[in-house]
């Protein structure tokens, strides 16, 4: 009977570890509960071999969410990897009236990066906001955490819905999310093919992130490289010439007319400020107009562009005098909604010779057009309407389309290269936990030594012991060593590098992925706390 009551009491025991195996993965000395509530092993019946379930009188204490992730059944935290993430928003994927709600200023960019950092699961952070996107890049060190916990602050600080953000969010992940950013800085994910002026926003990121914590290694060098790639690009392909709008193929169609190319010393009349009139002026201004006269019904929005554009004179004529202005301007483009021709052949007759006697050049982007068809017959005047804008168009369309293909091969070469310095980084931990694992071996067994020699022995010889230790130890570690660093010094390939990393942490235990990332997310919430 006593050896049934054993047998039974065992398995009674068996029984019980077996129920609480899946939940409880730590040691005793790590489990969930705190131990100033009560002791686990003394005063709780719910680790007797005699008790099958915890005692009412027993209440365990909430456990803290690193534990319960770590304690989790499908243990995700355990075999997840820190990444990379892009998640937010840009114009092909939302309106104009949500991204508004969650554009961030400049300025505000380096405290909207320590907020983020602030998270639990987010270790670097940096934000692109422009009229186009606003794209936040991230380290997470849980991939499915982290984008949670950024969606929810994104919600938070504009509004927005999260189901709405989810719907019309952009999430990419690693290798897709380093490429979506060199094909940012490249101009590939412009509206126009090939702008430029992203790039220099690319760099205003890395500006902006200068000695804020949370722009590290990773995502600084992660923004730098996208910079090069964005260089590299528009000067091996060339992908920025050639108009591929109306408004700047009409600029670039006048100075390509004018004699000497340039449009600084010419007289230029922009007939119309609208949306297109706008553009014109815009790039009259990019191609180096000092000077305009703007004819327009009203005044008001004229001021606007006067604003905007600041280091340009920009002079405001009304609808009135646009004939008198006309008689003094060597290139007139026009962009009006007016139904019926502003230049007739009766009006433009009477106008004066250009300056030094040259043919008038009209560059007519209005539909219907505000100049009349008869004076392209005129000797006095040179006329292109839209029509022969959407030539040049279309054929720098073609040849940017051309150039982006050859983009592309140069973005995966990069994305490649940097695909390997990011993977280098994650010998470091190994390294550091490899070497303080021989450190801790080297001076527990020097420890023994001594001790065995009594106490009779000199600080010299005390000495001699540890060097010989350290000695033996510093070649012990210089192969493995060698063989986890990539760089210039050694001829290692990226896949050996990994593969010898994972070989010292399967031979040693060392377990430096997971104990990293526990490590780092303990010390946040411990932050938090403070």
């Amino acid at each position: 009977m006593a050896a049934l009551a054993g047998s039974s009491s065992a398995a009674t025991a068996t029984t019980s570890s077996a129920r609480f195996r899946r939940f409880i993965r730590p040691p005793p000395s790590q489990l969930p509960f705190t131990r100033s509530r009560f002791s686990v092993k003394a005063s709780c019946p719910f680790f007797s071999d005699n008790n099958n379930s915890l005692p009412q009188n027993v209440v365990a204490s909430k456990p803290s969410p690193l534990e319960l992730l770590k304690t989790s059944a499908a243990e995700r935290y355990t075999k997840e990897k820190s990444c990379i993430v892009c998640i937010g928003l840009n114009i092909h994927s939302a309106p104009v009236e949500m991204r508004e709600k969650l554009a961030i200023p400049e300025d505000r960019w380096p405290q909207v990066i320590e907020d983020l950092c602030a998270l639990n699961h987010i270790e670097e952070a940096a934000v692109l906001s422009t009229c186009n996107r606003m794209e936040i890049y991230v380290v997470a060190l849980s991939q499915h955490r982290g984008v949670k916990e950024v969606t929810d602050w994104m919600s938070k600080v504009s509004g927005i819905s999260i189901p709405d953000l989810r719907e019309h969010q952009v999430l990419l992940y690693n290798a897709d999310a380093t490429n979506h950013l060199f094909e940012v800085a490249s101009g590939l994910d412009s509206l126009v093919l090939g702008e430029g002026q992203i790039l220099a926003q690319v760099k205003q990121v890395v500006k902006a992130g200068q000695g804020v914590p949370g722009f590290d290694r990773k995502i600084s060098g992660l923004f730098k490289q996208a910079i090069s790639v964005g260089k590299r690009v528009r000067t091996e392909t060339n992908i920025s010439s050639g108009s591929v709008s109306v408004s700047s193929a009409a600029v670039e169609l006048a100075q390509m007319k004018l004699p000497d190319s340039s449009l600084s010393d010419a007289g230029v009349l922009v007939v119309g400020s609208g949306k297109m009139g706008k553009l014109v002026i815009k790039h009259l201004a990019a191609k180096g107009c000092k000077r305009m006269v703007v004819v327009n019904r009203s005044e008001e929005k004229v001021k606007a562009i006067q604003r905007e554009l600041k280091d340009v004179e920009i002079v405001f004529r009304p609808i009135s005098e646009m004939l008198e202005c006309a008689a003094e301007a060597d290139v007139i483009f026009t962009s009006t909604a007016c139904e019926s021709p502003l230049f007739t052949v009766e009006n433009v007759q009477k106008l004066p010779l250009a300056s030094h006697g040259r043919r008038r050049l009209f560059v007519d982007i209005s539909i219907p057009r505000n100049v009349e068809a008869g004076v392209s017959d005129l000797e006095t005047a040179l006329v292109y309407n839209v029509d022969d804008l959407k030539e040049v168009v279309a054929a720098n369309k073609e040849d940017r389309l051309q150039k982006a293909a050859e983009a592309k091969e140069i973005i995966m070469e990069e994305l490649n290269k940097f695909e390997a310095w990011k993977d280098s980084l994650e010998t470091a931990p190994t390294i550091k936990k490899f070497r303080a694992y021989v450190e801790r071996i080297r001076a527990s067994e020097m420890e023994k030594c001594l001790s065995k020699m009594g106490n009779d022995v000199s600080k010299e010889q005390k000495d001699a012991i540890y060097a010989l230790s350290m000695g033996i130890m510093n070649k012990v570690l210089h192969g493995p060593m060698q063989h986890l660093r990539c760089d210039h010094k050694n001829h290692n390939s990226q896949g050996e590098v990994l593969e010898n990393m994972r070989a010292i942490n399967r031979m040693y235990d060392l377990d430096t992925e997971v104990s990293l990332l526990e490590e780092k997310i303990r010390d946040k919430m411990e932050r938090a706390k403070k």
